[in-house]
């Protein structure tokens, strides 16, 4: 099975097709009530479509997902490398580069918005955690666990 993402993709013109496309779509929503051959001539279209914001979150295969900020051309054709856009405020000092196997790559999001129509909530990029997931449910220290040597279950407020 041939890689759906590979140097060419994000090099060539998929990735920047992909990035217009974005842009198209987010601006016809906006002005749905002009006719396609209008949009070109109409100059409040034409400064909507240059103030838009694109992002660019790209997943991998592990379950991380990091937003890229920019591609970095290390002459790698087998390795995607980008600088990785940091969730946490603690993060946004310094710089990440990331570097992954395109294999690795199983979907590229890409998400335009104008800067005065931006969500409060953003979608949660895993790649940069300082805490553990929020969602896991606090341990129950009385709960039962598995003996690790026979398997049998013993409750874990015995004394030993």
């Amino acid at each position: 099975m041939a890689a759906t993402f590979d140097y060419d993709w994000f090099n060539g013109p998929p990735f920047q097709q992909q990035k217009d496309r974005a842009r198209q779509q987010c601006a016809a929503k906006k002005f749905a009530h002009l006719k396609p051959e209008e949009l070109a001539d109409n100059p409040d279209y034409q400064k909507f479509v240059s103030d838009l914001e694109v992002r660019t979150l790209i997943y991998l295969r592990d379950g991380f997902s990091y937003e890229l900020k920019d591609l970095v051309d290390m002459g790698l054709r087998s390795m995607l490398t980008f600088e990785c856009e940091p969730v946490d405020e603690q993060y946004k000092v310094g710089s990440f580069v990331v570097s992954t196997l395109f294999e690795e790559v199983v979907r590229v999001e890409v998400f335009a918005v104008h800067p005065s129509e931006k969500p409060e909530d953003m979608p949660l990029i895993t790649g940069f955690r300082n805490i553990p997931s929020e969602s896991a449910p606090p341990r129950d220290e009385s709960r039962e666990v598995r003996g690790e040597t026979r398997g049998e279950i013993t409750d874990s407020t015995e004394s030993h």
